[in-house]
């Protein structure tokens, strides 16, 4: 695993990328997983990349819908004829407006992401958009190593556009969700460790972001997988920022979070220099093996039934207790 993750790795982060332009690395991920047993490949109506395992007539439950965006904060040209560089994602005005900021500009077509090269080393890899493409490239892995293994399961991925500017791929994607009502969303994030979170300590699993808290029983899976397979895990509430795991719950998908911790968040250095992303290798090497575990394995003891559907079923089963409990109030109220 570790030299194929290593190329497709390289592969992705070298892909230029921005808002509503993610179209090279779509293309590099359909490449990836074009040959790939077991996998179909499709978009949907907003120009999400969604791609299926299905192998064998096993459905492991819940079924998961893992998902990681194309995008990172970059310079676009504005539509039109002779259209001015806009700068789209969350990178504040006074650092994008700096002369040293603007120097770093590499423009490709109608996008100008940062010009870092992807670097390598024995203990982490760097680049100008770790997130979320690191994310993408762990996704792309572990499909392989899923049919490497010939895993009989389903499970599907969603690979989504704009999410800098606000989760609009993902929150189109729960809007029209595809999955079906067994199915549940994990985001696979890159994301700054706070509360206790630290680089090269392992995949951090989201309690919840600045939005919102996430399905406790999916983290308690995550965390009960990861402890199962030996996997070394951190769990904590990163509310430094927010991912698309809130879009799709906000929609009303059963949904959960995990992240490789990132070092540089959205290029902004210790004093507001802008500099390359980084991201651990045994990090991002963890994260795939938790993915692999997580959607080869029949995972009991978790409710497939909605909040609302649980304590509907509750308040049936307890009718007569409610109402004898009534009854006694009324009673002593008299």
């Amino acid at each position: 695993m570790a030299e194929e993750l290593l190329s497709i790795l390289k592969t992705l982060l070298t892909q230029p990328t921005a808002p509503f332009h993610e179209y090279h690395v779509r293309a590099a991920i359909e490449q990836q997983l074009l040959d790939v047993p077991h996998v179909e490949l499709g978009n949907d109506a907003f120009g999400n990349l969604i791609a299926t395992y299905r192998k064998g007539k096993r459905s492991t439950k819940p079924v998961w819908v893992l998902c990681a965006h194309m995008d990172h904060p970059a310079w676009v040209k504005s539509p039109g004829k002779g259209g001015d560089w806009e700068f789209l994602g969350g990178l504040p005005k006074s650092i994008v407006e700096k002369k040293e900021t603007r120097a770093l500009k590499r423009e490709s077509g109608e996008i100008a992401p940062f010009g870092f090269e992807v670097k390598f080393d024995n203990e982490k890899v760097e680049a100008a958009a770790c997130d979320d493409i690191v994310g993408c490239a762990v996704i792309v892995e572990a499909f392989k190593e899923v049919a490497r293994l010939g895993i009989e399961t389903t499970f599907h991925a969603a690979f989504t556009r704009a999410e800098e500017v606000g989760f609009l791929g993902a929150w189109h994607l729960g809007k029209h969700w595809p999955f079906g009502k067994e199915a549940v969303f994990l985001s696979v994030e890159n994301s700054r460790p706070v509360n206790g979170a630290e680089l090269g300590e392992g995949p951090i699993v989201r309690v919840g972001d600045k939005l919102s808290v996430f399905d406790n029983q999916l983290v308690e899976l995550l965390m009960r997988t990861a402890a199962e397979q030996g996997i070394r895990v951190q769990r904590a509430l990163l509310d430094a920022g927010a991912c698309e795991a809130s879009a799709l719950q906000a929609c009303g998908i059963r949904s959960a979070g995990v992240s490789v911790p990132l070092g540089n968040y959205h290029n902004i250095g210790e004093d507001e220099s802008v500099v390359p992303e980084f991201v651990m290798l045994d990090d991002v090497r963890a994260m795939v093996r938790l993915l692999v575990a997580l959607v080869g394995t029949e995972h009991t003891g978790i409710g497939e039934r909605s909040i609302e559907e649980r304590v509907t079923l509750r308040m049936k089963e307890y009718k007569k207790h409610h109402e004898g409990g009534n009854a006694k109030f009324e009673e002593l109220s008299a």
